[in-house]
C-alpha cells in the first residue's frame, strides 16, 4: 500500500511529489500519458516562453521548466509511472486508484490533474498554437512578439475582460471579437474595458481562421448577423473562453462546483473526504498560474504528512 498517491505532471503535481518524497512519505506519482490530451507536465508543455516563474530571470521554456521539475521530483525520491489514472474509489480505506485493470491502494492521495484550455478549433489554431495563439494572457501578453501590437481577445464574460484588460499594458490595440452585441462581464468591469482607448469592439462576429503561415499575422472573422467575413490584421490572438478542469475520472467521487472544479476547504487543500487533497488547477479557477499551482502543491503534501501522523 502506499502511503502517497499523487495524480498529475504540473508544477502542483511536482511539488507535492518533492515536499512528500523529502518527508520520507515515498509517493509515487501517476503523470498519464497523453491525458486530457497533453503531454506529462500539463498546460506548461504548450507554452513558449515562461518569463514570471521565480528563480529564471532570462526567462525558461515551459517544457524545459516541467523536466527540471520531474527531474527534480526523482532526485527527491518520488517514483513516477507515466499511466493515466481511469477512475478512483475514495468510499473506503484505503482509497482505490485505478489504472485500467490494474489497482493501487493508497493511505493519501493528492489530485493535480489541472485544468485543460477550451480552444475553438477554427481553421490554422493547431499550426500557429503558440505561434501567436495563446489562452493566458498574464502568462503571455508581455512576450516580445505581442509588444506594441495589434492582439485579438475571443470571448465576452468576466474572463475575457479581464484578459482584454491586461493585455492593453503591452499592445498597440486590443480587439475584443464577441458573439452576441454585449458582455456578459459585470458592469463595472465592462465600463473600464470599454473606456480604454486602446480597446476596439467587434461584436456579433466569431473566429474562423488564423492568418499566418510561420506565426500568426491575422485573425478572420465573420459577422453572425450578415455572414461577412473580414481579417483583423493582429501579431496575437487569446483565447478566453473557460478552461476544463481534468476531473472526468473521479465520476461522482468528490464535491465539485458547476464547472467541475474540485471544492476544497478555504485555506486549504483539503476536501470533503479526509486524506484526499486537491491543488493546482483543479481546484483553482481564478488564478491559474504555475506559481500559484506550485504552492498549493506544496501545501498539499504538508497537509497529507500531518493527516499521516495524525493517523
Amino acid at each position: 500500500m502506499e502511503k502517497v498517491v499523487i495524480i498529475g505532471s504540473g508544477p502542483a503535481a511536482h511539488t507535492a511529489a518533492i515536499y512528500a518524497a523529502r518527508a520520507k512519505l515515498e509517493p509515487v506519482l501517476f503523470e498519464g500519458m497523453m491525458a486530457a490530451g497533453v503531454a506529462a507536465g500539463g498546460q506548461l508543455t504548450t507554452t513558449t516562453e515562461v518569463e514570471n516563474f521565480p528563480g529564471f530571470p532570462k526567462g525558461i521554456s515551459g517544457p524545459e521548466l516541467m523536466m527540471n521539475m520531474r527531474q527534480q521530483s526523482l532526485n527527491c525520491g518520488t517514483r513516477i509511472e507515466t499511466k493515466t489514472v481511469t477512475k478512483v474509489d475514495f468510499s473506503a480505506r484505503p482509497f482505490r486508484i485505478f489504472i485500467g485493470d490494474v489497482v493501487v491502494e493508497a493511505k493519501t492521495v493528492i489530485i493535480a490533474t489541472g485544468a485543460t484550455a477550451r480552444r475553438l478549433g477554427i481553421t490554422g489554431e493547431e499550426r500557429l498554437w503558440q505561434k501567436g495563439i495563446s489562452a493566458c494572457a498574464v502568462c503571455d501578453g508581455g512576450l516580445p512578439i505581442f509588444r506594441d501590437k495589434p492582439l485579438v481577445v475571443i470571448g465576452g464574460g468576466d474572463s475575457a475582460v479581464e484578459e482584454a484588460t491586461c493585455l492593453t499594458k503591452f499592445a498597440s490595440k486590443v480587439y475584443v471579437v464577441h458573439r452576441r452585441d454585449a458582455l456578459r462581464a459585470s458592469k463595472v468591469m465592462q465600463e473600464r474595458l470599454l473606456a480604454n482607448e486602446k480597446v476596439e469592439m467587434v461584436w456579433d462576429h466569431v473566429p474562423i481562421e488564423a492568418v499566418g503561415d510561420k506565426v500568426l499575422e491575422g485573425v478572420k472573422v465573420r459577422n453572425v448577423k450578415t455572414e461577412k467575413e473580414k481579417v483583423l490584421d493582429a501579431n496575437g490572438l487569446f483565447y478566453a473562453i473557460g478552461h476544463k478542469p481534468n476531473t472526468d475520472f473521479l465520476e461522482g467521487q468528490l464535491n465539485l462546483d458547476d464547472s467541475g472544479y474540485i471544492l476544497t476547504f478555504a485555506g486549504t487543500t483539503k476536501t470533503e473526504i479526509e486524506g484526499v487533497f486537491a491543488c493546482g488547477d483543479v481546484q483553482d479557477k481564478h488564478y491559474r498560474q504555475a506559481i500559484t499551482a506550485a504552492g498549493t502543491g506544496c501545501v498539499a503534501a504538508l497537509e497529507a504528512e500531518r493527516y499521516l501522523s495524525e493517523h
